[in-house]
């Protein structure tokens, strides 16, 4: 028996009921806008995961709109290593994204940086009107492709091609801006590309972040209830960088220092991860066996900085480093005030960034932390 396909307008208002279950998606307009805007005219093509294993959906294939409609990043391109370069972000995320936009001046357009697909902009543009939304991309082939989803879509906001950290100094000032890439730092452009009282909504490291633009383009604001890693920002559309993974080999063979450390988080959860990632946002991190036992790698390629540390199940790891950074030191206070504090989620966490590019990482009112820059 073939299995019958729910029509799209109904596996659609499935997915934004959902949303709205789970307490992501809580405004009419933006529940109207993810009822309207149909995700397959985005996604021709994708790939996705089922149980850790990527599944490629082509239009017309057998459970094409059904993986459409669930709550998944859907990937249409890859590098050449084979790492992701353009995708349809998971709902739950964008919900939680276009929920924490809260434009200053209605007068004023909204940028989104990194079009992608296009979907996004198509969400932004039937919330605001497609006259309001600017949005750019680094790969002119993406928003070649992004123009045609959108017009099937009756959305025709401003297209523009260029590197996202630099905003898009062209159809300034902003009112609001959301990015759908990742960044390990808020480029200082955006803050001065957006009015005072206007919002920045980005993935900074692993987290989600909403900032308000103060006086002399500070930003201050709180992470949001979740954790999510995007793809990286690129700066050219060809850029390609050296995946963790291909560090793997060296890492397990390097000889350096050795020392016995505390260890009072597990490494690969997700709330140290995220903090590793504000503390150092220029590492790549990456896991290994090493002796039969599960080994955490951190490394600096600039520096040649390294580090490979080995729990023992105790609290205690044995590490060995090597370069001129020590990393583990770098990124433990941060594990260390998190622990001392409960453990508690990102929403915890609030970031300032001053006019001077300088970022601050906050747990409540008493605790700071500077962040390299």
């Amino acid at each position: 028996m073939t299995a019958v396909t729910a029509p799209p307008d109904e596996l659609r208002h499935r997915m934004v009921e959902r949303l709205v279950q789970d307490g992501v998606l809580r405004s009419p307009a933006w529940r109207a806008a993810f009822e309207a805007v149909p995700r397959e005219l985005f996604v021709s093509t994708f790939t996705t995961r089922a149980a850790g294993d990527p599944i490629t959906y082509r239009e017309g294939d057998p459970g094409y709109l059904e993986a459409v409609y669930t709550d998944s990043s859907l990937n249409t391109q890859y590098d050449v290593h084979g790492t992701a370069t353009s995708s349809s972000s998971q709902p739950t995320v964008m919900a939680l994204m276009l929920e924490a936009l809260a434009p200053a001046d209605d007068s004023l357009p909204v940028l989104d940086l990194g079009t992608g697909p296009g979907y996004n902009a198509a969400l932004l543009s039937h919330r605001y009107g497609s006259p309001r939304v600017v949005s750019r991309d680094v790969d002119p082939a993406l928003v070649d492709a992004a123009a045609e989803h959108l017009a099937a879509a009756g959305c025709a906001p401003v297209l523009t091609v260029g590197d996202g950290n630099e905003g898009c100094p062209e159809h300034a000032p902003y009112g609001a801006l959301i990015a759908t890439y990742g960044v390990g730092r808020v480029p200082d452009p955006w803050r001065a590309q957006v009015v005072r009282g206007g919002t920045i909504v980005a993935n900074v490291g692993n987290g989600l972040v909403s900032l308000t633009i103060g006086d002399h383009g500070l930003a201050t604001g709180r992470f949001l209830p979740a954790l999510a890693a995007f793809m990286t920002v690129r700066a050219a559309p060809g850029d390609a960088p050296t995946p963790a993974r291909a560090h793997a080999g060296r890492l397990a063979t390097a000889e350096g220092e050795g020392r016995e450390i505390e260890l009072p988080v597990a490494l690969d959860e997700g709330m140290p991860r995220f903090l590793g990632a504000l503390s150092q946002p220029d590492v790549l991190e990456l896991s290994l066996v090493f002796d039969e036992r599960r080994t955490y790698g951190l490394v600096h390629p600039d520096s040649e900085s390294w580090a490979r540390i080995t729990p023992h199940g105790d609290g205690t790891a044995s590490l060995v480093r090597g370069g001129p950074r020590d990393l583990w030191t770098e990124r433990a206070p941060l594990l260390s005030g998190w622990n001392e504090a409960g453990r508690p989620g990102p929403a915890a966490y609030g970031l300032t960034v001053h006019p001077d590019g300088r970022h601050e990482l906050a747990l409540g009112n008493a605790v700071r932390w500077p962040l390299r820059v």
